[in-house]
């Protein structure tokens, strides 16, 4: 049998996937000059193929498929399998009609978007999974025709799964070159995941929605990245677990594994400050660790503890980020705003400590009530927002109890421009460690935000007026 593996490219914005916001995607759709730059950039480095499909390839390879891989492209298929998303739903279902009737395939849904909201794909699929898909597919694999909605329970044993398999997509790939300040190659890189789930319970995130946290052991995590250093030479790896660094002593294994075995390679992770300490990062530095992003989300303890997020220690985070700066570990902060507790005050407070902390990069959201998620059960009389695909995490969605919609957009934009338009931001890039020198950089920081000021002033007047 030949099965196409689909993950389609967006037709607005920058799209991303699989396991962005627990899968359900984001899309960032430019509103001002630094959001059109950070949506150029995020198209040239982060445009991650799809490591939940990958490991359906490993799956179907192993029962003597062929599997191919499509960005839209519709050739002859016996089955395709399509990764589904919130936040570009509406295109993925017509893509799929347009398959069953082009080529006559069989069409499945996986993914989180499908297993909870079954109902946008199911007049456009043969078969939409619910849960994991790897059992699901398993049975295909096997022969069986899947139609309907098709339960699939959680893997227990991770272990128990085939490696990733790139092969088919190797040739598809985009030449990956190394930029002077960016950790992730022109590009992007290759995703690993060393576990499933999350073990927070932070009621906004749907990481935890699907399935427990379950981890890989340091063997099998150490023979895919043997066999990914094999394939493409010296790879890039962006480890894509929302909390690498749960286990400390598994992970110090797995740098002293990766280390032992002479393989050479770059990493990156995503976790929590409070999981880092200097003598952890010095011994992933010297495993291939280059990059590192974490949440910090609100300023504010109380609003975290309130959204059943636990509050790391400000002298903990500037200490981890100024270690990282040090071993040349790029940093990338997320913040959220719009947590029922903010006003304006408050949200101003949270970008300038995001600018105070100093880390390489940030990311900043507006708090989004995704579907199946605690923080929608509480919200859902305040959404108003009908369009699942306005639920991309830049779109305000529901009714604020202190600052409108124009509001939450308009500090949104000024905190990335607040952000990344700032001279000190070239001295962090540049790792610059001279006193003086960022002396001088928050004096113009300064002005910089002053000027920053008049013309937010004058935005938001005209808004307002308007």
């Amino acid at each position: 049998m030949r099965v196409m593996l689909v993950d389609l490219p967006a037709r607005d914005g920058f799209v991303s996937k699989d396991t962005i916001a627990g899968g359900y995607g984001s899309r960032l759709v430019p509103f001002s000059r630094v959001t059109r730059l950070v949506s150029e950039c995020k198209r040239r480095f982060h445009e991650v193929p799809s490591v939940q499909l990958a490991q359906l390839a490993a799956i179907l390879t192993r029962h003597g498929h062929d599997v191919i891989w499509s960005r839209g492209e519709l050739p002859r298929t016996d089955a395709a399998i399509v990764l589904s998303s919130l936040v570009d739903h509406r295109h993925e279902a017509v893509w799929a009609d347009e398959c069953r009737r082009r080529t006559g395939a069989h069409v499945g849904f996986v993914g989180l978007a499908a297993s909870k909201l079954p109902e946008l794909f199911r007049s456009s699929a043969d078969f939409v999974v619910i849960g994991e898909p790897d059992a699901a597919i398993e049975r295909l694999a096997r022969g069986e025709a899947l139609s309907g909605v098709v339960t699939s329970p959680p893997v227990p044993d991770l272990d128990a799964l085939p490696l990733a398999q790139w092969d088919a997509l190797e040739a598809r790939r985009r030449a990956r070159r190394v930029v002077p300040l960016m950790p992730r190659p022109y590009g992007g890189g290759i995703p690993v995941l060393a576990s499933r789930g999350c073990p927070e319970f932070c009621t906004y995130c749907p990481h935890r929605i699907l399935a427990g946290h379950r981890m890989r052991s340091v063997g099998h995590i150490v023979a895919e990245l043997e066999a990914l250093c094999a394939r493409f030479g010296h790879p890039y790896v962006i480890f894509r677990d929302p909390l690498f660094t749960e286990d400390r002593d598994r992970v110090l294994a797995l740098a002293d594994a990766i280390l032992t075995r002479g393989l050479t390679l770059r990493f990156e992770c995503e976790t929590r400050l409070d999981r880092l300490d200097a003598p952890l990062l010095d011994a992933l530095h010297r495993a291939g660790l280059r990059a590192i992003s974490f949440g910090v989300e609100s300023v504010s303890p109380e609003t975290l503890r309130r959204v059943g997020r636990r509050p790391t220690a400000d002298p903990h985070q500037r200490a981890i980020v100024d270690h990282c700066r040090r071993r040349g570990i790029v940093t990338a902060a997320f913040y959220v705003l719009g947590f029922l507790q903010d006003d304006w005050a408050s949200i101003a407070a949270t970008i300038d400590y995001a600018i105070a902390l100093g880390s390489s990069f940030a990311q900043f959201k507006l708090l989004t009530p995704y579907p199946a998620t605690p923080l929608w059960k509480q919200l859902a009389p305040r959404v108003y927002e009908r369009d699942w695909e306005k639920f991309d995490g830049f779109t305000p969605t529901f009714e604020h109890p202190s600052l409108s919609a124009r509001e939450l957009r308009f500090l949104l934009g000024a905190a990335y421009t607040r952000f990344y338009v700032r001279p000190s931001l070239l001295s962090t890039w540049a790792r610059v460690p001279t006193r003086s020198v960022r002396s001088v950089m928050r004096w113009a920081d300064g002005r910089v935000a002053a000027r920053h000021a008049r013309r937010e002033f004058a935005t938001m007047s005209r808004t307002v007026t308007c």
